[in-house]
């Protein structure tokens, strides 16, 4: 029978396929980027494809269909299981595979979920997205007779989470929370295996989230894990994300670490090693993360936002580590090259054990500065980009300095402010950062004033920062 399948046009998005389940995402879809995600596989001359899934109530069903469209195109299927989507892209590599699946609604609300994809070693995300799309409208897909199978990698992904790290060095009090999302077992079994004390929270992977939403860059579902760290007199706290791609952390003093200043403590170590290396952040990072870099003798490189994105460039260009502001780190110095943030904790909790300083020491090194929280407001699809593009316009025929590598960031005597498209969503996001608070003010209006010649106002939510 003739397949052909037309995908609600929201869910094909930059980086996955995602929907509201029962909305804009149902079981066709499912089997439908099997069809589409399984004949990009066979087209390279691929034959075996994993699949995994993460703990919402949808995926079960969503996973089955996905399977039976893999299937379809004739390919070999490795079921792994439930589990968080750094183990996915593990197995295509433990496995040898020719790409991966993991059917996951990531940090989104419960009703939310999707399909993240890796064809080869490398991420597929954007253009892929899109002709995997017009494949399925078209029909253009392959068929064949494949068949499924189940393969757990738990045991073998903990073991290498816990190859590298250091037995020796001071014993470290740590609360985790899982969130009760994909991370939770694996969370659990690393733990066990780890020397000094560890406290769990949700670690139950429960798709309805009871406890709190899984999202550590939101402070409001960090609070449980603040005030388990004071309880307990922790050294640090760590949080993750639905899908365990993200990281949160919180220092001894209940205080939030955002991404930039996770990287600039991650980079010290890597930088002692291996001076000159370039280090790569998002273009929403404090420019303190940046001078870091360059005070330990590290090539900052300021690039577009988007994990994607992230890890093309770190193939691209050799980097040993990347971050972002929303808590995705990527290692490829000891790991591959994506983003797992147990790796990336267990990385923190190495440099921890062998400095006398705590992480609350750390970060009271770094430079103080004033900025604002990721501000993001509705733009619809067709305008967000243009009114970019007119603020770079007019930025550009005043003469200011401008770093245009994703939207505009602005730099002045003051510190710096951005304004940029989102690629997942239809808002507009912006950042101001300063070192006073009246430099700040500054910017804020500088920032205003330019989308107000664009027809636009700035959030009411334009407070302080870190």
């Amino acid at each position: 029978m003739a397949f052909s399948h037309r995908f609600d046009p929201t869910v094909l998005r930059e980086y996955d396929v995602r929907g509201i389940v029962g909305k804009t995402l149902s079981a066709a879809d499912a089997y439908a980027v099997g069809r589409g995600f399984g004949s990009a596989v066979a087209a390279k001359g691929g034959k075996k494809v994993a699949a995994g899934w993460d703990g919402r109530l949808s995926s079960p069903e969503l996973s089955a269909k996905l399977v039976q469209g893999l299937a379809d195109c004739g390919l070999e299927v490795v079921k792994v299981g439930v589990g968080p989507t750094p183990m996915l892209y593990f197995a295509v590599r433990d496995l040898g595979l020719d790409g991966g699946v993991m059917v996951t609604g990531s940090h989104n609300p419960p009703d939310y979920n999707g399909f993240k994809m890796m064809l080869g070693k490398a991420s597929f995300w954007g253009g892929d997205i899109q002709a995997l799309g017009k494949a399925c409208a078209e029909g253009k897909v392959a068929q064949g007779a494949g068949r499924a199978g189940e393969t757990s990698v738990m045991d073998a992904y903990v073991a290498r989470l816990l190859r590298d790290y250091p037995r020796d060095g001071k014993k470290l009090n740590v609360v985790w929370d899982a969130g009760n999302g994909a991370m939770g077992e694996a969370m659990a079994r690393v733990c066990a295996k780890l020397p000094g004390t560890h406290t769990l929270l949700n670690e139950t992977i429960d798709g309805r989230f009871p406890v709190h939403h899984p999202d550590p860059t939101v402070p409001k579902n960090l609070v449980q894990l603040i005030d388990a760290v004071a309880a307990k007199k922790a050294d640090l706290g760590i949080a993750f994300d639905g899908d365990g791609d993200r990281i949160g952390v919180v220092d001894g003093k209940g205080r939030i670490l955002w991404g930039d200043q996770l990287v600039a403590v991650l980079a010290s170590e890597i930088l002692a090693r291996l001076p000159g290396s370039t280090i790569i952040a998002d273009v929403k990072a404090s420019q303190v993360l940046f001078d870091e870099i360059a005070r330990m003798g590290g090539k900052p490189l300021m690039w577009k936002t988007g994990h994607s994105i992230i890890k093309t460039k770190m193939a691209e260009t050799g980097a040993p580590l990347a971050g972002e502001m929303s808590g995705h780190i990527f290692f490829a110095d000891g790991w591959y090259g994506f983003d797992d943030a147990m790796y990336a904790a267990l990385r923190l909790l190495a440099i921890l054990a062998k400095t006398p300083d705590s992480l609350a020491d750390l970060r009271d090194r770094l430079p103080a500065v004033i900025n604002t929280p990721e501000l993001r407001f509705p733009c619809s699809e067709t305008r967000k980009r243009e009114v970019v593009e007119e603020v770079r316009a007019r930025l550009a025929a005043a003469g200011a300095n401008v770093d245009p590598v994703d939207g505009v960031r602005v730099n002045g005597p003051d510190g710096w402010w951005l304004l940029r498209a989102s690629n997942t969503q239809d808002v507009l996001v912006a950042r101001c950062e300063s070192t006073t608070e009246a430099g700040l003010g500054r910017l804020k209006a500088a920032l205003e004033a330019q989308l107000k010649l664009s027809g636009l106002a700035l959030p009411d939510d334009a407070s302080a920062g870190h």
